[in-house]
C-alpha cells in the first residue's frame, strides 16, 4: 500500500481494535514492509494516537489510553449508533452531558455521509423514547444541532418564535449559548431588532434559518450563563418560599427531596419540617404531591390557593360513575 494516509487510516483502524497486533501481521495486512509499520507506528505517535508497544513472543501492538482524546475512525454502523445515541441525550437532557452531546453530535453531522444521515433521521423518528421525567416539551435535535453550529460559527440566526401567549413573532439574533434547564433547553441570544439580550425556549423557536452573516462574538452578559439565565427566568415569574410539615421521617424526606430544602427540622419520629428553597408555585406543588405522603402547607397561602386549585382540577377529571362505584358497599 503505497497511499501513506490511507494506510495510515487503515492502521489505525486495526489498532482501534482492543487487541495486541503483532508487527509482522500488520504487516501482511497492509502490504507492507516491518520497517513500514514501525515508521508509521512513529508517525501515529507524533499525530498523539498512544500507540504502546510490547516486546516477546506474545507482544505487539495496541492502541492505549493517553492523556488526550485523539480522533477516533469508526465505521458506518458506530456512526449511527453514536449519533442516535447522542440524539437522545439530547432530547432527554441528561444532567452533566447535556452540551456536550449537543456538540458533538453537531460535529458528527457535519461530516455524516448522506446516506448515514438518512437512517439517522429515519430511525429517530421511528423511534419513541419513554420519559420517566415529567414536565417539559419536546426538542428536535436537529434544532439544537443547527444552534450549536451558530454558535460555533458566530453565524446571525433568523427564526419563528410562539410565545407562551400563543403570539408569533419573526426574530434575527446573535446567538450566544445554549443552556439546558431539566427537560428543557433554552437560547441564550442578542435580539438584533430589541438591542437587547433574550432568551428563548427552543422548543418554541420554529423554522431556524442560518443567514451565513458571520459576525464577531459579541460578550456575554454574565460570565456565568447558566446563572444568569437561571435569574432571568426566575425574574419573569412569582417565586415563594414553603412552609410545610410532611408526615414522614426526616431520613426520608431528605432521601426523597435531596439537597433542596433549605432547612429540615424532625417533628417527633414520623414528621419533618421543611422549609424549602425559593420556586414557583408549580414546582413547589409537584415536589410535595410526589412525595406519596400527607402533608400540610403553613406558608405561603398562594401555594395552598394552587393545591386547592389542582384538587378542583382532580375531582373535575374522576367521572361521576367511578365516586359511585367506590361509594357502593
Amino acid at each position: 500500500m503505497s497511499d501513506t494516509p490511507g494506510r495510515l487510516l487503515s492502521l489505525l483502524s486495526l489498532l482501534q481494535t482492543p487487541r495486541e497486533w503483532p508487527g509482522s501481521e500488520l504487516a501482511r495486512r497492509l502490504a507492507v514492509s516491518p520497517r513500514t509499520i514501525r515508521r508509521d507506528i512513529d508517525r501515529l505517535r507524533d499525530l498523539g494516537y498512544p500507540v504502546r508497544a510490547t516486546m516477546g513472543a506474545e507482544g505487539g501492538y495496541r492502541l492505549a489510553a493517553g492523556t488526550a482524546m485523539p480522533p477516533l475512525l469508526v465505521d458506518d454502523e458506530e456512526a449511527v449508533a453514536i449519533a442516535v445515541g447522542l440524539r437522545t441525550a439530547a432530547r432527554q437532557a441528561v444532567t452533566g452531558i447535556e452540551e456536550a452531546s449537543v456538540r458533538a453530535l453537531a460535529k458528527l453531522e457535519q461530516v455524516l455521509p448522506s446516506r448515514l444521515r438518512h437512517r439517522v433521521s429515519a430511525l429517530g423518528a421511528a423511534t419513541v423514547p419513554v420519559s420517566l421525567s415529567t414536565g417539559g416539551a419536546t426538542v428536535d435535535p436537529e434544532h439544537l444541532t443547527t444552534l450549536a453550529s451558530v454558535i460555533a460559527n458566530r453565524e446571525r440566526l433568523r427564526f419563528h418564535y410562539l410565545a407562551a401567549d400563543g403570539a408569533e413573532s419573526r426574530r434575527h439574533v446573535e446567538a450566544g449559548h445554549l443552556v439546558p434547564s431539566g427537560r428543557r433547553w433554552y437560547l441564550l441570544a442578542f435580539d438584533l431588532e430589541r438591542d437587547d439580550w433574550r432568551i428563548f425556549r427552543v422548543d418554541r423557536m420554529q423554522r431556524l434559518l442560518p443567514t451565513g452573516v458571520r459576525v464577531e462574538r459579541r460578550e456575554l452578559p454574565a460570565p456565568d450563563t447558566a446563572t444568569y439565565v437561571r435569574e432571568r427566568m426566575f425574574s419573569l415569574a412569582p417565586t415563594y418560599r414553603a412552609v410545610v410539615t410532611v408526615h414522614l421521617p426526616i431520613a426520608d424526606v431528605r432521601e426523597r427531596l435531596g439537597d433542596s430544602p433549605e432547612a429540615l427540622e424532625p417533628v417527633g419520629e414520623t414528621r419533618t419540617h421543611v422549609r424549602s428553597h425559593t420556586d414557583t408555585l408549580e414546582y413547589l406543588a409537584f415536589q410535595l404531591v410526589q412525595l406519596g405522603c400527607e402533608f400540610e402547607v403553613h406558608e405561603p397561602p398562594e401555594l395552598v390557593a394552587y393545591l386547592q386549585e389542582l384538587r378542583g382540577r382532580i375531582d373535575r377529571a374522576i367521572p361521576p360513575e367511578a365516586v359511585r362505584d367506590e361509594l357502593t358497599p
